[in-house]
């Protein structure tokens, strides 16, 4: 009696073929890859605004107070070193690999701002025995991620 009420009510025409399923499974599985696409995009024209401002920024004029401020804060709390400057390794010219080797020449693989900041300490802070020194930061996958720039007295 329960079979009978169920053809009468239902029939074959209207269930969902195992066809239908895998389409609809399929779809779903394009709208994921779209939205992943998209959302690389997104983060792939975020890092490219990023090195852009990177390699158009400059010293700022008010730099030489804000150094001082900086640096005698930072003295005030006992320490002898701070983080002048970070940054994704990938805007090295060698990916970060002079700076995590060691290289003595690691400031050669600077770019953009990182090579201005150099610049200005070799003449402007060196001389008055201000030491500079720049580490990789993180390792993500292994790779060398962030480049820390930090200057000691």
């Amino acid at each position: 009696m329960g079979t009978t009420a169920m053809s009468e009510t239902r029939s074959d025409e209207d269930l969902i073929t195992p066809q239908e399923l895998r389409h609809i499974s399929e779809e779903k599985e394009m709208e994921e890859i779209r939205a992943a696409l998209e959302q690389q995009k997104k983060l792939e024209a975020q890092q490219q605004d990023l090195y852009q401002a990177f390699m158009n920024q400059h010293i700022r004029p008010d730099a030489k107070e804000r150094f001082t401020a900086a640096v005698r804060h930072a003295a005030e709390r006992g320490l002898n070193e701070i983080q002048l400057l970070r940054f994704p390794s990938d805007f090295c010219t060698d990916g970060g690999r002079a700076i995590n080797n060691f290289d003595p020449d690691w400031s050669n693989s600077l770019t953009g701002f990182a090579k201005e900041a150099f610049d200005a300490w070799d003449r402007h802070l060196r001389p008055s025995g201000y030491k500079l020194r720049a580490q990789i930061l993180n390792y993500p996958g292994g790779m060398p991620g962030d480049v820390g720039i930090f200057l000691r007295w």
